[in-house]
């Protein structure tokens, strides 16, 4: 069973397995696959039309299978290696271990945002961006710049008390867990971690920052947390609702894929805050 680890408490090894098999998925194109996947998506969802990864119910769902995908390509590459969470309400601030050199690489240019150390850095040769909204080839971020400060464990403890996942218009306007963890609304929880890190990350092509997949690790875990204090309420819409897909409806891009199969990340992976689940 693949174990969800925070990224504070990975080892100087583990960070290493992790890079490693992230450069070699960018070596082979594999990784590319998948920021052009996730460009496409955000790109195409729309309030007033159709809608499965983003300003939807699906938004959660999606995203968990999206990462349970990409998962299994790192582990084509290394078993060892399983996606670790990034838990920004406690490291909070550019000098976090997760920008060190030895992991993320934090250190940017300020003209224009290149990153200049670690492992993804243009310098270091073997990061290229290709999916992009312009023609640089150099990873950008631009931390604390676009908003100062991330998210605080009040703020999602409020979001994670709130008993309803999702309501109509069932949109990024929607009053619901849901659309307050996407950051629509309310304290602007997992958009405002894509604008405070900013560069790629604050792009449709976010996936660009293997940062993303940190991120979107913690955002599933906060789905988790709230399917664990919320033992009553579930996925919504639960039957068909034109342009969202409803809890046993298909998303898009797999065929054979609903939010009701993704309910429980159990049966993929646990986080290291929970037990193991027991042997049927």
């Amino acid at each position: 069973m693949t174990v969800r680890k925070s990224q504070a408490k990975l080892t100087a090894e583990e960070k290493r397995a992790f890079t490693n098999a992230l450069l070699e998925l960018k070596r082979t194109g594999v990784y590319d696959r998948y920021v052009d996947a996730h460009n496409a998506f955000l790109m195409n969802d729309s309030d007033l039309g159709t809608r499965v990864g983003h300003r939807a119910p699906s938004f959660l769902p999606w995203h968990r299978r999206f990462l349970l995908g990409f998962e299994a390509q790192l582990q084509k590459v290394d078993p060892k290696v399983s996606l670790p969470y990034w838990d920004w309400t406690v490291d909070r601030t550019p000098s976090s271990s997760l920008w060190a050199a030895d992991f993320m690489g934090g250190t940017s240019r300020a003209r224009d945002g290149q990153v200049l150390d670690g492992p993804f850095s243009y310098g270091a040769g073997k990061w290229p961006i290709t999916v992009g909204v312009d023609q640089r080839q150099y990873l950008r971020r631009t931390l604390g710049a676009g908003v100062p400060e991330l998210p605080t464990k009040a703020e999602v403890n409020a979001v994670l008390a709130m008993p309803e996942y999702d309501a109509a218009p069932w949109n990024s306007t929607s009053n619901g867990f849901r659309n307050h963890l996407e950051g629509w609304r309310g304290a602007n929880l997992h958009n405002r971690v894509h604008v405070w890190i900013g560069g790629h990350m604050a792009t449709a092509a976010s996936p660009n920052d293997p940062v993303f997949w940190m991120h979107h690790a913690f955002i599933d875990m906060l789905w988790a947390e709230w399917q664990r204090r919320n033992p009553k309420s579930t996925y919504l819409p639960a039957t068909a609702t034109k342009d969202v897909v409803d809890l046993h409806g298909v998303m898009s891009p797999w065929t054979d894929v609903t939010p009701a199969d993704m309910l429980d990340h159990r049966k993929f992976y646990t986080f290291d805050t929970e037990g193991a689940p027991a042997a049927g």
